[in-house]
């Protein structure tokens, strides 16, 4: 009988001996000759249809679990600037073409960083890669906080979180110590052949993930047999790469839209504290505009006046405001200012010319306007992950002070520590999501909606005397009401007010 043949000459079936090295090798080239895929992938046939529907998309990676794939990290780049690639797979049927994801870690410039995976007309989810810095630290694993939004219908329908590991080895390390820590902390199987010898590994995965290490070297040889049905087998050479699986959270039973819908709102304290300010104003724009108080047709959002020995004036030097003066808006892991006026802004005392945004830091001086001085002053009091707080630090300290909220961010639960001064920390922490804003009680974690209706002296924080006014400048609304004959609506309104 001749080598090959499954049986003698008198028809007789003969027992399989182990393949040679000549018959692994000639089964390989002609799987690759069937398969014309890059070396070191074996992908599953697709359809022959010119083109698939999300729907089919989605029911093909059904039987997967949703994960992240990591690729493209090089710790032998310790100390330097780095990036990983990020692609989103198996996520399931009905998600919406754009996914939010969030990361915080101490590896990130600002310690937090924001993207969106958006979804091609294919079906696939286009890959993000996310740049970090190794420099000045020390040598270990670092840990990333990855939470991940599905919006639908203005709410969120699906969460996801998980917290992959970057490892960021000493400037030292050689190339095997790199990968042999990779390896024990990320593979669960590792098979090693060396002097010519075999390694024969057969698996049975029943459709789920396995991840394991072969490795054969000194004319040794390795086969591998995996019964993958009904999945997908890749195979690729050793890399530092890895999938972390996603873990979905329920979400909150709030995730309905806000009772009352708002970007714009203020807390007023009919009887202030000392140290305190009669109006905290709130806003949740993607972009802020700060400029001139007008009564009628206001260009800003904001509207600043100045602050006298004798209270407030609306003419005056207030005149001396642009209506549009300047803009804050979320820009990567922090918020941006810009000079968008006629009359200047000053930084610290520094002009930093006219649309060239400046990222804001705790702390920053903020005066309006660069020609004259003492017309408007505020101070940014804290930098959070979702938005700032800043305080006049003028003669209009104890008249207003604002939130600049990212829309739709939560703060995340427990609270990350953030920068914030003495007058900042102990005003009350919030955020706006599903079109309105929320008090968060950072100790127990709960979530209050901020209506007219809310009781506002029993949450954390609030001073006492507070109510919540669907509008950032209620006050407008009395003396518009001054400057005409009140009819019976009006006397309604007020009353409710």
């Amino acid at each position: 009988m001749t080598p090959g043949e499954t049986a003698c000459a008198s028809g007789h079936a003969q027992a399989q001996g182990v393949p040679s090295s000549f018959e692994l090798i000639s089964a390989l080239r002609s799987t690759r000759a069937a398969h014309p895929h890059p070396v070191g992938y074996a992908v599953a046939p697709t359809p022959s249809a010119p083109s698939r529907s999300l729907e089919s998309v989605d029911a093909a990676t059904r039987d997967g679990a949703p994960h992240l794939h990591i690729s493209g990290f090089d710790p032998r780049a310790a100390g330097g600037r780095q990036a990983i690639k990020v692609e989103l797979r198996n996520m399931p049927a009905g998600c919406a073409p754009l996914v939010t994801m969030r990361l915080q870690s101490a590896l990130l410039p600002e310690g937090v960083a924001s993207h969106s995976f958006a979804r091609t007309l294919r079906g696939e989810w286009r890959p993000l890669f996310i740049e970090f810095s190794s420099r000045d630290k020390e040598h270990g694993q670092y840990r990333i906080d990855v939470e991940l939004h599905c919006q639908k219908d203005a709410r969120i329908s699906h969460k996801w979180v998980c917290t992959p590991v970057i490892l960021i080895p000493r400037p030292d390390a050689t190339l095997t110590e790199i990968h042999q820590t990779f390896l024990s902390t990320h593979k669960n199987v590792r098979v090693m052949a060396d002097d010519a010898s075999i390694a024969r590994v057969q698996a049975q995965a029943g459709g789920g993930r396995l991840d394991i290490d072969v490795h054969a070297r000194n004319a040794s040889i390795a086969h591998l047999n995996l019964d993958a049905r009904p999945g997908k087998v890749n195979l690729g050479f050793s890399t530092i790469a890895w999938d972390e699986d996603l873990i979905e959270i329920d979400v909150p039973a709030h995730a309905e839209p806000h009772p009352h819908q708002s970007v714009m709102a203020c807390l007023v304290n009919a009887a202030p504290d000392a140290g305190a300010q009669r109006q905290v104003r709130l806003f949740a724009m993607e972009q802020c505009v700060l400029g001139r108080f007008e009564l009628h047709d206001p260009e800003a959002d904001v509207l600043l006046t100045h602050f006298g020995d004798d209270g407030q004036d609306r003419d005056g030097l207030t005149r001396r405001l642009s209506g549009r003066h300047a803009v804050i808006r979320r820009a990567g892991a922090g918020f941006d200012i810009e000079d968008v006026s006629r009359y200047g802004l000053l930084l610290d005392g520094v002009w930093p010319g006219k649309n060239k945004p400046v990222q804001l830091r705790l702390g920053m001086r903020i005066e309006l306007s660069a020609s004259i001085k003492g017309i408007v002053v505020l101070s940014v009091t804290a930098i959070m992950p979702h938005g700032v707080i800043m305080h006049r630090i003028d003669q209009g300290v104890h008249a207003e002070c604002f939130y600049f909220l990212e829309p739709g961010r939560h703060p995340g639960y427990p609270v990350t520590a953030f920068g914030a001064l003495p007058q900042a920390a102990a005003m009350p922490l919030l955020f706006h999501q599903h079109g309105g804003f929320w008090h968060f009680d950072r100790v127990t974690g709960q979530e209050t909606p901020l209506t007219p209706q809310t009781a506002m002296d029993k949450l954390s924080q609030v001073s006492a005397h507070t109510r919540f006014a669907p509008e950032s400048y209620p006050e407008c609304w009395i003396v518009r009401s001054a400057l005409k004959a009140p009819t019976t609506a009006d006397a309604v309104n007020m009353y409710t007010a």
